[in-house]
């Protein structure tokens, strides 16, 4: 039996804010345990439904089998206005990975018809700014929509080690690194500096990626995967389409976070705001031997194969068949 709370920020629905419903969940939680002679027993799902409004808190989002329903997703805001150069006591920056506005630290979560905000400012303002921290398994997100500047969406794991002391600090600095997939159904994605980031396995399908004029010579980097060293696959992207309001070729589709990142295209818009090169190596040469950047049928102002920087690859329709949403995600998905 689903458990099934109503939230609205006027008072209509039986709380007003998502984080009383959380709290609830796991006082309930507690009391089905509580009440079991089995030791560990499974949770039952639990169906938020979110009314229209803004929901202006920062989440932390750690109960499993729990799924998200917006009455609309223009109209059903989740949102946080938190960012990396936050003055902060310990460190004196509140830093990336205690910026977000959702942390989702769980596995098997939906979200459906919802807007995901940092509502904190462009990235060179700000600096990193995330809408959502997303590290577990099986975490789906469907007709939602994800708002912000630098570091928009997050798709943990993190790195196995950081470049600089306290580059990670946060809520999963000292976790294990867990190989999460993700999968993103009809979202849109905005944002300008590496806006899409992190190692999950994650496919999105019949998404849009936006990328958002800065005034600078290179607006955007849509992605920056840092997917692990023996990971299969990183993020896989088809019948997507990446649009922008920057003038002609002044972003990139990609560049490695780490030296084995991997960004698959497939049927893929790609609009003239994207550099004819598509890519970018971050100024790491080592990478270009590395990283799998690969691209099938791309179509658009700024898809010409032949113009791709040389280390791009371009699948065939063989190589292309290992890259389904059944075989990237799994028969457990």
């Amino acid at each position: 039996m689903n458990i099934i709370y109503h939230i609205s920020p006027d008072g209509s629905g039986g709380f007003s804010t998502i984080t009383q419903a959380l709290n609830a969940l796991a006082a309930a939680d507690k009391s089905i345990q509580a009440g079991s002679f089995i030791r560990s027993p499974s949770l039952p799902p639990a169906i938020f439904f979110l009314h229209d409004g803004i929901y202006n808190e920062q989440l932390a989002i750690t109960r499993p089998y729990l799924t998200f329903i917006g009455e609309s997703a223009e109209n059903t805001i989740l949102t946080c206005g938190l960012y990396a150069r936050m003055p902060h006591d310990d460190i004196g920056k509140l830093g990336t990975f205690r910026s977000y506005s959702c942390l989702i630290d769980t596995h098997d979560f939906t979200a459906k018809n919802l807007t995901f905000q940092n509502s904190a400012g462009s990235g060179p303002d700000v600096g990193q700014a995330l809408a959502v921290y997303a590290d577990g398994d099986r975490l789906t997100f469907e007709n939602c929509r994800f708002l912000g500047g630098q570091d928009t969406l997050f798709t943990g794991p993190l790195p196995p080690f950081e470049y600089e002391p306290n580059g990670f600090i946060g809520p999963k600095q000292f976790s294990p690194r867990i190989a999460g997939r993700h999968y993103y159904k009809n979202c849109y994605l905005e944002g300008d500096i590496d806006f899409v980031f992190g190692g999950a396995t994650a496919y999105f399908e019949d998404c849009r990626f936006h990328s958002k004029n800065i005034g600078r010579k290179i607006n955007s980097y849509v992605t920056a995967a840092s997917t692990p060293l023996g990971q299969a696959y990183g993020y896989v992207m088809e019948n997507c389409r990446f649009t922008g309001d920057c003038p002609p070729h002044t972003a990139y589709l990609g560049r490695p976070w780490r030296e084995y990142a991997q960004t698959v295209l497939i049927n893929c818009y790609i609009g003239p705001h994207i550099c004819e090169e598509g890519w970018h190596d971050w100024g790491k040469n080592q990478a270009r031997q590395t990283v799998l950047y690969a691209e099938y049928q791309s179509y658009g102002p700024s898809s010409n194969p032949q113009k791709r920087a040389p280390w791009i690859h371009i699948l065939t329709s063989r190589e292309v068949s290992h890259y389904t949403k059944e075989a990237v995600l799994g028969k457990d998905f």
